[in-house]
């Protein structure tokens, strides 16, 4: 069953990157384009957010949050989700060819895994917090969990 439900969120959320990339603004932020040094990281505004999400050949979207706070606050319309308990566990499966941009409600999780990230040689863009960017007036898309079948 977990397997559907993640087939289903990815098909979800990839559908809806087009609509998002195209309103965004199309230059990424210079802080981003370069490997950020030790203690660097930074919460990114809705703008420089909005910027990454122009590239997104380039730019990898980690969520660091729990599965329920996705569904009832809201997230990117593509991302990859891991917990940040499980984060490090889970570094193998995370590509090393994109930056990345990590994601919590508020970014103070979001800057603990990019710090991790970036000690583990990843390129780390920074960090958002889901609810700050919409409070800057970003959309977040949400996404219903689907329901079980009866038997």
């Amino acid at each position: 069953m977990k397997k559907t439900i993640a087939t289903f969120v990815l098909a979800v959320v990839v559908t809806a990157m087009p609509a998002l990339v195209a309103a965004a603004p199309a230059q990424a932020p210079a802080a981003a384009q370069a490997k950020a040094a030790p203690g660097s990281l930074k919460k990114l505004t809705r703008a420089e957010l909005d910027a990454l999400l122009t590239q997104p050949e380039r730019t990898l979207i980690l969520d660091v949050r729990r599965p329920d706070e996705v569904q009832s606050i809201g997230g990117f319309p593509a991302f990859l989700s891991i917990q940040s308990g499980e984060l490090e566990k889970h570094l193998a499966i995370i590509p090393k060819d994109r930056q990345i941009v990590t994601v919590s409600n508020h970014a103070s999780r979001a800057l603990r895994a990019a710090d991790l990230l970036q000690k583990n040689g990843f390129t780390v863009a920074g960090a958002v917090g889901a609810q700050d960017y919409e409070a800057e007036g970003g959309t977040l898309v949400k996404i219903a969990a689907p329901q079980r079948a009866e038997k």
